[in-house]
């Protein structure tokens, strides 16, 4: 199984709109983001969305899943909000049937990634500018990086 851990594109401030949407440089930065992972084909058809509910990760997910064509329309999950636990998410994981995109925040993103690679939330050191996804594949039950990209690596 593939898991795709995407963090949000940039959102307005709470001061421009309490809802923080994504602001018109992330929607590019997403929008430049599912067009390269498109174009390389770095994401299998048969995959699902999951993302934290709040609206710039919904957001976020729309338009990865306008390029990318998962299996079926994103879903809200509980578990992958900022401050929730990263063990929250294991159980969402551990029960998806195909490859699976979650679309959230930091730190949470961060820590669920170090809780699979290394066995501890704390131990290891991911941060993700906004857009910014990871690829992690399980075999026999370890969790290994496969790669990372950001939307500022990528060209035009």
């Amino acid at each position: 199984m593939k898991l795709y851990l995407v963090r949000h594109g940039e959102a307005t401030t709470e001061a421009e709109d309490a809802r923080r949407p994504l602001s018109r440089n992330g929607r590019s930065e997403i929008e430049k983001l599912a067009r390269h992972l498109a174009r390389v084909a770095a994401i299998p058809d048969s995959f699902t969305i999951r993302h934290s509910g709040k609206l710039r990760a919904a957001q976020t997910a729309e338009i990865l899943a306008s390029y990318l064509r998962p299996a079926g329309p994103p879903e809200v999950a509980t578990g992958l909000t900022p401050n929730d636990p990263p063990q929250e998410a294991l159980d969402l994981i551990e029960d998806a049937s195909t490859d699976l995109m979650l679309v959230g925040h930091l730190p949470h993103l961060a820590k669920l990634a170090s809780l699979l690679i290394a066995g501890d939330p704390g131990r290891l050191a991911l941060s993700l500018s906004g857009g910014g996804t990871v690829c992690m594949e399980v075999h026999a039950g370890n969790w290994t990086l496969n790669w990372m990209v950001v939307p500022a690596l990528i060209a035009a």
